[in-house]
């Protein structure tokens, strides 16, 4: 197991239950998000845990602010596991006849869920391949699988992070660190309450966590779940895309506009 962590989207969804089912009396951690009180509440719990907790309350999509507040963590416990978590959902708007994202929604989820995840991972890098250890995990989502018509921003920055991943996973093969890229159907959460339309085989964010952690602890390259949603994704997706379009019709949905809340 790790020992010192950064997870990013703590406050809430499957980033708090990531922060409690790694927080152990050996492990110091590095919690970000937005929420202050959730996020507070959630250091609270993992210290109960043993873990010595650190939190900061940055925008992943800063540059600035996040290299400046990761390598000073790093300086003092070096990381070997960073947790790109942080998300942002958006899609078509309840009560509009017209589908399609609200205005901005693309260029705010990828500077999010995809430069976001680069803010997180990129200053420490360097550091973790000099030490020739550690792992870095993606939180993306099925939706990178088979692209869903009424979130388009949203799958189009979760593909991004896909492609990402797995590009550095090659780059980095052969010094010590390890890349893992983990991609959830629908998980119980606040981002999900906000999703209106059917969520097959949703499980609770606690239960993806657990699934997460394993998968980190196996080393695992890719783990995308539950496993019936992952093969129709797939299946759906290599359809012609006439069918394709018509299979996928019936995970129509909108999307309710509220503040932002964290990746679940």
């Amino acid at each position: 197991m790790a020992r010192t962590v950064v997870l990013t989207g703590a406050s809430s969804g499957i980033g708090r239950e990531l922060a409690l089912a790694l927080a152990r009396p050996d492990c110091a951690m590095l919690l970000m998000g937005r929420d202050a009180g959730r996020l507070a509440a959630t250091a609270e719990t993992a210290a109960a845990k043993g873990a010595t907790v650190e939190t900061a309350g940055v925008d992943v999509a800063d540059a600035d602010a996040m290299a400046a507040c990761l390598t000073a963590f790093d300086d003092t416990a070096p990381v070997d596991l960073v947790i790109a978590n942080a998300g942002r959902s958006a899609g078509s708007v309840p009560g509009e006849s017209r589908r399609g994202d609200p205005p901005g929604a693309l260029a705010d989820l990828v500077a999010t869920n995809l430069v976001g995840a680069g803010n997180t991972v990129l200053p420490l890098l360097p550091r973790m391949m000099t030490r020739g250890r550690g792992r870095l995990v993606f939180v993306g989502s099925l939706a990178a699988v088979r692209a869903l018509p009424d979130m388009a921003a949203y799958s189009a920055s979760k593909a991004g992070l896909a492609a990402w991943a797995t590009a550095l996973r090659g780059q980095l093969s052969g010094t010590g660190v390890g890349v893992s890229l983990v991609q959830p159907g629908f998980v119980t959460s606040p981002m999900s309450a906000r999703h209106l339309g059917i969520k097959p085989l949703e499980m609770s964010a606690e239960r993806a966590a657990r699934r997460i952690v394993a998968a980190i602890e196996a080393g695992r390259a890719v783990d995308t779940f539950p496993r019936g949603l992952a093969i129709l994704s797939w299946l759906c997706a290599r359809l012609p895309p006439g069918l394709s379009d018509r299979a996928i019709a019936p995970f129509a949905t909108r999307i309710r506009q509220e503040d932002t809340v964290e990746q679940d």
